[in-house]
């Protein structure tokens, strides 16, 4: 059977996307998402803290003692927020001190312009927006 002779159930609605990162230190890093990245709190399962990154695009952080998976040295994952004026947010992470915040870059080949920072515990954050 194919894929196209498949129906999805709900006809393909998802109502979230959730991204989950977990944590040694949920408290650390549910106050920097929280009040540097200014995401509000959605949903809060205690040891797991569920934030709206934009409408339907949220990150959930675990306390690694409780989730699925356990916090590692190595974060080959990246978190990738699209914003109207990346030089803003730039400015703004820069007044907060952010970790490993770089520069910001135009990429003509990608069509933006963006910059990375990491978490509290190393896991990267791109803010991009479109190149104009």
């Amino acid at each position: 059977m194919s894929t196209a002779d498949t129906a999805r159930p709900d006809s393909g609605q998802v109502e979230k996307a959730i991204t989950f990162l977990y944590y040694k230190d949920l408290p650390r890093a549910f106050a920097f998402y929280t009040e540097v990245m200014g995401f509000p709190l959605e949903i809060d399962q205690v040891w797991s803290k569920i934030l709206r990154m934009a409408e339907n695009a949220y990150v959930g952080l675990v306390d690694e003692t409780r989730g699925m998976h356990r916090a590692h040295p190595v974060k080959p994952v990246q978190l990738c927020i699209r914003v109207p004026d990346v030089d803003k947010w730039h400015a703004y992470l820069a007044s907060h001190q952010a970790s490993c915040l770089t520069e910001p870059r135009d990429s003509t080949s990608l069509g933006i312009r963006a910059f990375v920072l990491d978490d509290p515990e190393g896991y990267q954050i791109e803010v991009q927006s479109v190149l104009r």
